[in-house]
């Protein structure tokens, strides 16, 4: 099922569609699916407003080897020049502390060729000296943003080290910043937590990776800035809202990233999960709905779920729908050919959870010095990698290790002398995803129910006055049966 809006002005057009196996045993409680949304084709009458900072890790460990300092003056420096003219603004310096080193005062500027001279001449001011408290810098980043609720707001955040833990602060601006901000992070050296950033970048719908070479940082800021100048939706939201037979178990973000998303609950059937600022692109999510067999009609569509996505558009506050809902279907059987089939992009975002699960198993076993371990794990990695056509973590893992005989067997040896900053690549890269198949749901239904089910109107309930597919017997509301 898909549906598109394009009439809706200053967004691209969004399409909204569900792939899923809706054939359930009666012993089964889960229903899965993938939802892939679509956001193209329509460039905005007026670029929307954008709102950007830049925090620099500025600690002492910055000033070892110099290099780090210097590439991050660099990095932050081309951002700047990457701006486009009248994009708001602000550059922090990140230590135990934080503090706005252009412009004065807690406020954010219009990027003007005046503006950036002057920010850049700040940039060049950076010293570094102090701890670690990124607690701190979301928080400042969050006091700019905040002034400025309908524009798309994005952060660049630098880091070489591992956050203080007396930094108490982290946790609580994850979950605040999340409706504020996306955020993408980079580590710069070899002694930064992989896992930190992962949870900063997930929890902000941002990305996370590691800088390889400090000379690669001015590449990686300039596409950074350039792409949250191209957004054009400052923040879309997935509504899922469930009927008495199922609740919302988790959604995932699955593509481009994998990340877990938070919803936040609307009423007790109803959560809505935040995705961020949207611009010209496709991301896919893994839905899971614990669900109820007792009394259910065997052979009858029945609907589970019901998933709507909403936006806000730039310069608005509030959401509205961006395109027709999809619904969640479930369809209890006795026959197990039906029932034992895994949906196709179920099955390989499944394989790709696996995926990045036997990154970090073997990235956690070299750091425990588990080299047998960690060869096994890695060799995991590359067969599901080769299988799954994710030539981002493939190209990753080759930098680690030698492969025996064919890729898809996942046999290899280590190699010798691995660099520090090659296995934080590698860490970085378990959240990173191929797009899954494109390839509809099977639907075993013979040609005289599938053309019986097209032919049909929906039916209303009689009790509580809902729609429900040609093919129900009963409404999934209030259980009312129900006939054509």
């Amino acid at each position: 099922m898909s549906h598109r809006d394009e009439d809706m002005d200053n967004v691209p057009g969004f399409s909204l569609a569900v792939s899923q196996n809706r054939y359930l045993s009666t012993e089964d409680d889960e229903m899965h699916a993938v939802l892939t949304v679509t956001a193209e084709g329509v460039t905005a009458a007026a670029a929307p407003e954008v709102a950007e900072v830049i925090a620099i890790d500025c600690s002492g460990s910055m000033t070892y080897p110099p290099t780090k300092i210097a590439a991050a003056q660099r990095a932050t420096k081309a951002a700047i020049d990457a701006l486009r003219d009248g994009a708001l603004f602000a550059v922090i310096e990140g230590t135990h502390g934080a503090r706005v080193v252009y412009p004065t005062g807690p406020r954010l500027v219009a990027a003007t060729p005046e503006t950036r001279r002057a920010a850049k001449k700040a940039v060049s001011r950076l010293q570094a000296s102090g701890g670690t408290n990124m607690g701190e810098w979301l928080e400042l980043a969050r006091g700019l943003l905040s002034d400025h609720p309908t524009a798309v707001r994005h952060v660049i955040m630098l880091t070489d080290g591992q956050n203080n833990p007396s930094d108490r602060k982290l946790d609580a601006e994850l979950s605040l910043c999340s409706r504020v901000f996306t955020c993408d992070a980079r580590g710069i050296g070899a002694d930064w937590e992989k896992r930190e950033l992962l949870r900063i970048a997930a929890a902000l719908h941002g990305t996370a990776d590691a800088v390889r070479r400090p000379a690669d940082l001015v590449a990686d800021f300039e596409a950074m800035t350039k792409a949250a100048m191209d957004k054009i939706v400052p923040e879309a939201r997935i509504v899922v809202k469930t009927t008495t037979r199922a609740e919302v178990d988790f959604l995932r973000q699955t593509f481009p990233t994998e990340a877990a998303l938070v919803g936040d609950g609307l009423d007790a059937r109803t959560t809505a999960f935040t995705t961020g600022s949207w611009g010209a692109e496709s991301r896919e999510f893994h839905l899971r709905l614990t669900v109820d067999s007792s009394d259910a009609e065997l052979d009858s569509d029945i609907r589970v779920g019901r998933v709507d996505l909403e936006v806000r558009r730039a310069g608005a506050t509030e959401f509205e729908s961006a395109c027709p809902p999809v619904l969640v279907l479930a369809h209890w059987t006795d026959d197990l050919k039906q029932s034992s089939k895994m949906d196709p992009k179920v099955a390989h975002y499944t394989d790709q959870a696996e995926l990045g699960q036997a990154v970090l198993r073997g990235c956690d076993a070299h750091d425990a010095n588990d080299l047998v371990t960690a060869a096994v794990e890695w060799g995991r990695a590359v067969a599901l990698a080769t299988a799954l056509g994710n030539e981002k973590v493939l190209g990753r893992l080759l930098r680690l290790v030698e492969v025996v005989g064919d890729p898809s067997e996942g046999v290899v040896r280590l190699k010798d002398n691995l660099a520090a900053v090659d296995l934080l690549s590698v860490g970085m890269s378990s959240v990173m995803s191929s797009m899954s198949p494109d390839a509809p749901p099977v639907d075993y239904r013979s040609p005289a129910a599938k053309a019986t089910t097209a032919a049909a109107p929906e039916i209303t309930c009689p009790n509580c006055g809902k729609t429900w597919p040609a093919t129900a017997r009963f409404c999934g509301g209030c259980r009312t049966a129900l006939t054509a």
